[in-house]
């Protein structure tokens, strides 16, 4: 987007709470913002009742029954009371009492409350109708994550702005669900102050003025303190508590548990963490000192108002002949409506404040992750055949870095071929395969499939062509059958399953398990889970790749725990087991690499050569000197093992 069509649309979507920050935005040091729209307060009540009719339509009807009966509580005891001092006061100038009428109005009176008492409990008893929405609404979230691209999801702006959406569902008076509960309340606020108000009028117009302008003090001093808590608390924590949530998980997670304690860590990472605790301490002590000058303004306002009530009602009474009664019902429905309207302010306070939030709830749902335009379907590109790629041109930088991970590529992979990608550690390998499975997207050129390219494809799509097995291998909780189909239940075919965790070589250890491919794996779900170990961890992401039948597999290191030897072993089994499929193998160590149809030398992000085992061996290049110092280092390795 060109800097004048941003400044238009800033212009255009500006608030009075300040400016949309839009994606990709800037700033002055030439960071990405979180991006962040101020969708407005009304906006978000209508998203929130259309949300709430969409999940749990009945919460709407909770609100509405609810300011009624819960008003009714309110101001009821202000006419009672009247109406039981005016019988009192005219039974006791008669010599023969009747209290029929007291009793009638008390009795009335209790009916009422009963009946409103009653009401309010049922409603109170299901205002988890609120959590059931913002239930609803986490999994909205959690769609939206697992639908974005990988490269937008591991931007840092982003991981920001995913931890805001979080914070503003990850509480019942925050964010999505503090909009609920204070609408909630308002319904019932707006009820009271408009019976209060219209009584209240009537005796003196004044006290309307004075307690409005005593309420409106306490709103702006309240608005004021959530707009700057929301700005200096709210978003700047946003990273501390990423910070917090690591520092915990590497505590407490099973797989760091070996390296803390053998390299003593504890002291060390407790001071890390109490570093981020110390700096979120600032933060909130900062955030305090604006609620309690709120609370001054609060307190003293309150008083002037309430004596401001007193006297008026007083000369009320003394000049104008105001009776007891309905001295107490004005001293009733004042305080009702005094009550109401700092209530109301207060709340009007705390929904501007969860607006705020749920603005980044909405900010993130509304991110442009869905991919749009006129894609291509693959199988029609295919038609087929099986498919061939090629990098033209092909540079890659990541975000923040200054130099490019990988530079001026230009490569063809056949469909059936046989490719190995080497070099040492930081030669560009892995980002290689990123671009190849489209987990980033090139920064300059093109990647061709059967000469289109893939970004005409969509991402869903595209993946289907791969197999892949990385290096770190990630098991579920799950079942070991679904494990490897990485699907639901019913589309996992546990017998092809048992097959492919055969072929892997994981047969011995499924035979010794009592459940077979349906025990579940490990601990963290079910007590009876199985921990696998890394080899065993390894044999299974291979599974997973023979399992998937994609005509592509790749390999990216996932065998980097094992000796040279075994690898290289491993490999040419596995090679042995996909056919005819194409294949990408990725290892730093060349031994692995001889069985491969041809082979692509990374140096510093450039391949430098590129041919058989034997052109490159030829060439007396950078492959073929690596390639010696390794294979004399495992020589006399083997040397060493055999005089032992």
């Amino acid at each position: 987007m060109k800097k004048s069509a941003v400044k238009e649309e800033k212009k255009k979507r500006k608030t009075r709470r300040g400016e949309t920050v839009l994606p990709g935005e800037r700033d002055e040091e030439g960071k990405l913002k979180v991006p962040h729209t101020n969708y407005g307060l009304f906006s978000n009540m209508a998203y929130i009742v259309k949300k709430m009719w969409q999940y749990k339509r009945v919460c709407i009807g909770l609100i509405l029954i609810g300011a009624v009966t819960q008003s009714v509580m309110r101001y009821l005891w202000s006419y009672i009371a009247k109406f039981v001092i005016d019988i009192v006061q005219i039974q006791a100038g008669q010599t023969q009492k009747d209290f029929k009428p007291l009793v009638g109005v008390l009795l009335i009176a209790l009916i009422v409350e009963v009946i409103c008492m009653g009401a309010n409990i049922i409603i109170n008893s299901k205002t988890w109708y609120f959590i059931k929405v913002r239930f609803d609404l986490i999994t909205e979230r959690i769609e939206k994550v697992l639908s974005m691209d990988y490269q937008t999801l591991e931007q840092p702006h982003m991981l920001n702005m995913f931890q805001r959406a979080n914070n503003a569902t990850g509480g019942n008076n925050n964010g999505v669900e503090g909009m609920m509960h204070c609408m909630n309340n308002m319904s019932t606020l707006i009820v009271t102050m408009i019976v209060s108000a219209s009584a209240i009028i009537g005796l003196d117009w004044r006290l309307i003025i004075a307690l409005t302008v005593a309420m409106l003090t306490n709103y702006g001093s309240y608005l004021l303190s959530v707009k700057q808590d929301k700005v200096a608390y709210w978003d700047k924590m946003a990273p501390n508590w990423r910070k917090i949530s690591y520092m915990e998980r590497c505590t407490q997670d099973f797989d760091f548990a070996k390296d803390i304690r053998l390299f003593n860590m504890k002291n060390w990472l407790l001071g890390k963490q109490a570093e981020v605790l110390r700096d979120s301490e600032k933060k909130y002590a900062k955030s305090r000192n604006y609620w309690l000058r709120h609370s001054f303004i609060y307190s003293f306002t309150s008083l002037c108002s309430g004596a401001i009530m007193y006297y008026i009602l007083i000369v009320e009474v003394l000049e104008k002949g105001l009776e007891i009664g309905n001295f107490t019902l004005f001293l009733g429905l004042c305080g009702a409506f005094s009550s109401a309207l700092s209530d109301f302010y207060a709340t009007v306070g705390d929904i501007q404040r969860c607006s705020m939030q749920t603005d980044d709830f909405r900010t993130f749902m509304d991110y442009p992750a869905e991919e749009t335009g006129d894609f291509l379907e693959l199988s029609k590109v295919l038609e087929g055949k099986s498919p061939s790629f090629e990098f033209k041109n092909v540079s890659f930088c990541y975000e923040g870095a200054e130099q490019y991970a990988l530079k001026n590529l230009n490569l063809s992979f056949p469909a059936g071929q046989r490719l190995a990608v080497v070099g040492l550690n930081g030669a560009g390998k892995t980002t290689f395969i990123k671009l190849l499975l489209r987990l980033y997207d090139v920064t300059e050129g093109e990647i061709l499939l059967n000469s289109v390219n893939i970004k005409r494809f969509r991402r869903s799509e595209y993946y289907k062509v791969f197999a892949p097995v990385f290096q770190n291998v990630e098991l579920f909780a799950f079942p070991m059958a679904e494990n490897v189909s990485m699907q639901s239940p019913e589309k996992t075919d546990k017998k092809m399953a048992e097959e492919c965790v055969a072929m892997a070589g994981l047969k011995q250890k499924v035979d010794s398990l009592e459940k077979g491919v349906d025990t579940e794996l490990l601990k963290i779900v079910h007590e009876d889970g199985v921990d696998l170990s890394g080899g065993e961890k390894q044999k299974l992401a291979l599974a997973r790749a023979l399992y998937k039948d994609a005509p592509v597999i790749v390999l990216d290191e996932p065998t980097a725990a094992l000796d040279a030897l075994a690898e290289y072993e491993l490999y040419q089994n596995f090679d042995k087991m996909i056919l005819e499929k194409s294949a990408v193998y990725i290892s730093h160590r060349l031994s692995s690499t001889r069985f491969c149809d041809v082979i692509a030398m990374f140096v510093t992000g450039e391949m430098v050569e590129y041919g058989t085992h034997e052109e490159l061996l030829a060439k007396n290049g950078s492959y073929a000197e690596i390639f010696r110092v390794q294979a004399q280092y495992y020589e006399e390795q083997e040397g060493g093992a055999d005089e032992r």
